[in-house]
C-alpha cells in the first residue's frame, strides 16, 4: 500500500522543475477551474508543483484552500504516473466550495491517468510503425 505521506521529493521545489515542465509539456488536461501541464520524469513517482496567482484569487486565504486542497487530492491519488505535473488555478476557483474542488480534481486526476495511459499507446504504436512492425 502506498503510504500517503507528503515529502519533498514529490514536489517541485525549484525553478528549473517548473522550467522542465513548462518547456516540455508532453501532457495538457484543462478544466474550467483548473490547467494541469505535465512531462514524464525518471523519478519513479509523481511530483507537483502548484501555481495560484493573486490575479485570479484575490485572498492568501483563498489560494491557501485551494492549495492544501489539490495536495491532499494528489497525496491519495494510486498509481499516478511518473510525472511532473503543475496545476496552475483559473478565474472562479474562489466561488468554488470545497466539495466542488474536490470533485473537479478527482476528475482532473482521472483524466491525466486516462491521457497519460493514451499517450504511451499511441507512442507505442507510433515506435512499432517506425520499426515497420506494425
Amino acid at each position: 500500500m502506498k503510504t500517503l505521506g507528503f515529502p519533498k521529493s514529490h514536489r517541485l521545489l525549484k525553478p528549473s522543475d517548473y522550467s522542465k515542465v513548462f518547456d516540455d509539456v508532453t501532457l495538457k488536461v484543462p478544466h474550467r477551474n483548473f490547467l494541469i501541464l505535465a512531462t514524464p520524469n525518471q523519478l519513479g513517482h509523481a511530483r507537483i508543483g502548484l501555481i495560484f496567482s493573486k490575479k485570479n484569487l484575490r485572498l492568501a486565504v483563498q489560494r491557501n484552500r485551494i492549495k492544501r486542497q489539490v495536495r491532499e487530492t494528489f497525496r491519495h491519488q494510486q498509481n499516478l504516473p511518473d510525472l511532473d505535473i503543475v496545476v496552475l488555478g483559473r478565474q472562479g476557483l474562489n466561488h468554488l466550495d470545497n466539495s466542488a474542488i474536490q470533485q473537479a480534481l478527482d476528475d482532473l486526476w482521472r483524466r491525466v491517468k486516462k491521457k497519460y495511459k493514451q499517450a504511451q499507446a499511441q507512442s507505442e504504436y507510433s515506435d512499432a510503425k517506425s520499426r515497420g512492425t506494425g
